[in-house]
C-alpha cells in the first residue's frame, strides 16, 4: 500500500464517557448530533470494553494492545515504560505522522510514546504522586474524589476542564490545518494520526449555561438501580467509602444536576467533536481520513449509588466505540464483546492493510478488521483493575451473554447480560450455573497467577511512593510535557518575503500559488 492510498484516522476521545447516555446507543435524553451522525454512518460496536476502569491503565493497554497487568499499569501513577511499543510506534513505522492532542495520562520521562507530535501538554501529573497503598487499605487518599462533584454540580462559567479542552480542539484544528497547507506545498504529503483527546465529561459536573440549558431539569432521568450500602457487594463499599458517599450523601436533587450537568458536558464534547470534523471537511481531509469516536472507560453516574468509575459494572467498564469509514465499511452494529486493547492490531491493519501475525511485542487485542467488513470475528474482552477500591487484583471475563468479576478477597460475580443487563442478580451462587462459574474459575487460574500479580503490585507501589517522597525533595525536576512553540517562526516573524509568506499560510492556494 503506498503513501498516497493510506487513510488517514482520527480518533475522537474523551473520557468518562459512557455509551449508555449517547443517543447512538439508545439513550433518548442527549444531545449529540455530530456523534449521532458518525454512527448513522459508521460502524458501532454495542458491546465494546475498557481494559480498566481508570484513565491512565485504560490508555496505557489501549495503545499498547495489552492488558494492564502485562505492562505494569497498575493505577494513575503507572509509568508506561520507554521500551513498550504503542500504536503509534506502529504508525509511525508504517510512514504515518503521528500526533497527540490532549489527554493521555502518561506518567514517567517518556512523554511521546511513539508520538511524533504532541501539542498540549497533559491535564494531570506525570508523577508518582498518586500512587494506591494497599497496604493501608483503612487510609483514605487524600488526593482523591470525594463526593464535592456531585454535590456542587452545576452550570459553570470556566474551569480548568473548559480551558484544557478549548486549547485541544483549537491545537487539533490548526493541525489539521498546517497539515493540507504543508500538503499543498509539497512539504509532507504523509498519513496521519491525529489523536484529539478530551477530558470531558470527567466529572467535575460543572458545564457553561449553553449546555446546561440545552436540557430541562424533568428531562433528566435518575439511576435506575439504587442500592443502599448495605445491600452493595464489598468492592462497592469500598469505592463508597473511597469517595466518601455515605458521609455526605447527595439529595436527589443533586443527584440530578450532577446527571444534568454531565448530559450538557456531553453536548460540550459533540460540540468539540463538531468544530474537528467541520475542519477536516473544510481542508478536504475528511474523504480520506477513517475517524474512531472512544473514551478511556465508562461513568457509574449514580447507578447502584456509585459515581464515576473503578468498578467492573457495566458502567464503568463500558465504552462507546464507533469507527466512521462509509468508503470503506458499511453502516452495521457490532454486537459482539471487544476490548480498547484490540485498537492496537485493528490500527496496524487498517495502516498496512496486512494482517500482522509476528509482533516485534506480543499484543494481548485481536484486529477487528473482520468485524468492520461484518465478516465476524471474535466474542471477548478481559479487564483487570489493581487501584483504588480494590485491596487485591480484580480481574473480568466478559464472553457471550456472561461476565464473570473475580477478585479472592470478595465474593465471584457471574451476570447474563442478556436477561439481567441492570446486573441486579449475581449468578455465582446459583446452583445452576456451578459449572459455568467452575469453569470460569479455572480459566482465571491459567490466565492468572493472581497471588504473585498481587506481590507485584504491592512492590510497584511501594517503590514509586518511596520515589515520589524522594524527588518531591530538594530541586524538582518535572516530567511534565512542555509543548515548544518557536514565536519567532509565528506569523509576519520569521524572515520570509511577505507575499510568499501570506501564500504558504492561505489555504486554498490561489493565483500563481496553486
Amino acid at each position: 500500500m503506498s503513501l498516497n492510498t493510506k487513510q488517514n484516522i482520527v480518533i475522537l476521545m474523551a473520557d468518562q464517557m459512557t455509551p449508555f447516555a449517547l443517543r447512538a446507543y439508545g439513550n433518548q435524553i442527549s444531545l449529540t448530533p455530530r456523534i449521532d451522525a458518525l454512527a448513522k454512518e459508521g460502524v458501532v460496536f454495542d458491546s465494546a470494553y475498557c481494559a480498566s476502569p481508570l484513565c491512565a491503565p485504560a490508555r496505557f493497554s489501549m495503545m499498547a494492545g495489552k492488558l494492564p497487568a502485562a505492562i505494569g499499569a497498575y493505577d494513575n501513577a503507572a509509568e508506561l515504560p520507554a521500551q513498550t511499543l504503542t500504536f503509534a510506534h506502529y504508525l509511525r513505522a508504517a510512514g504515518y505522522r503521528t500526533i497527540l492532542s490532549g489527554k493521555m495520562h502518561f506518567c514517567g520521562p517518556d512523554q511521546l510514546h511513539g508520538f511524533e507530535e504532541r501539542l498540549t501538554t497533559d491535564i494531570y501529573p506525570a508523577d508518582f504522586g498518586w500512587v494506591p497503598d494497599w497496604e493501608r487499605p483503612d487510609v483514605r487518599p487524600s488526593w482523591y474524589h470525594n463526593m464535592s462533584s456531585v454535590l456542587d454540580a452545576g452550570p459553570c462559567v470556566r474551569t480548568n476542564q473548559l480551558d484544557f479542552d478549548d486549547e485541544v480542539t483549537y491545537t487539533t484544528r490548526q493541525k489539521l490545518y498546517d497539515i493540507v497547507r504543508e500538503r499543498a506545498a509539497g512539504a509532507d504529503a504523509r498519513p496521519f494520526c491525529l489523536v484529539a483527546s478530551l477530558t470531558h465529561p470527567h466529572d467535575p459536573y460543572a458545564i457553561p449555561q449553553q449546555y446546561w440549558d440545552l436540557y430541562r431539569d424533568e428531562q433528566i432521568d435518575m439511576p435506575r438501580v439504587t442500592l443502599t450500602r448495605e445491600g452493595s457487594d464489598p468492592h462497592s463499599k469500598r469505592l463508597r467509602d473511597v469517595y466518601e458517599a455515605d458521609l455526605t450523601p447527595p439529595t436527589e436533587q443533586q443527584i440530578r444536576d450532577a446527571r444534568h450537568a454531565y448530559y450538557g458536558a456531553l453536548s460540550y464534547v459533540d460540540a468539540q467533536f463538531g468544530a474537528i470534523l467541520d475542519t477536516l471537511k473544510a481542508t478536504g481531509l475528511a474523504d480520506d481520513t477513517i475517524v474512531i469516536v472512544t473514551s478511556d472507560h465508562g461513568e457509574m453516574l449514580g447507578e447502584r449509588g456509585l459515581w464515576y468509575k473503578m468498578t467492573c459494572f457495566e458502567g464503568g467498564v463500558r465504552v462507546p466505540l464507533i469507527v466512521h469509514a462509509p468508503k470503506h465499511y458499511r453502516a452495521h452494529r457490532v454486537t459482539a464483546s471487544v476490548s480498547h486493547v484490540d485498537l492496537l492490531p485493528t490500527l496496524v491493519e487498517m495502516a498496512t492493510g496486512t494482517r500482522r501475525t509476528e509482533w516485534p511485542d506480543s499484543v494481548d487485542g485481536q484486529s477487528l478488521v473482520p468485524h468492520l467488513h461484518d465478516d465476524g470475528g471474535h466474542d471477548e474482552a478481559i479487564a483487570e483493575y489493581f487501584a483504588e477500591g480494590a485491596i487485591a487484583p480484580m480481574v473480568m471475563i466478559r464472553r457471550g451473554k456472561y461476565k464473570f468479576i473475580h477478585t479472592p478477597v470478595d465474593p465471584d460475580q457471574l451476570y447474563d447480560l442478556a436477561d439481567d443487563p441492570q446486573e441486579r442478580v449475581n449468578l455465582a451462587q446459583d446452583p445452576k450455573a456451578a459449572a459455568r462459574v467452575d469453569t470460569f474459575r479455572k480459566e482465571i487460574a491459567q490466565r492468572w497467577d493472581i497471588p504473585a500479580l498481587h506481590q507485584a503490585v504491592l512492590a510497584s507501589q511501594r517503590r514509586r511512593r518511596f520515589h515520589f517522597e524522594a524527588t518531591t525533595q530538594g530541586t524538582i525536576r518535572s516530567w511534565d510535557w512542555q509543548p515548544f512553540n518557536d514565536a519567532s517562526q509565528r506569523y509576519m516573524r520569521n524572515h520570509i518575503e511577505l507575499d510568499t509568506l501570506e501564500a504558504m499560510a492561505r489555504y486554498p492556494r490561489v493565483g500563481s500559488d496553486k
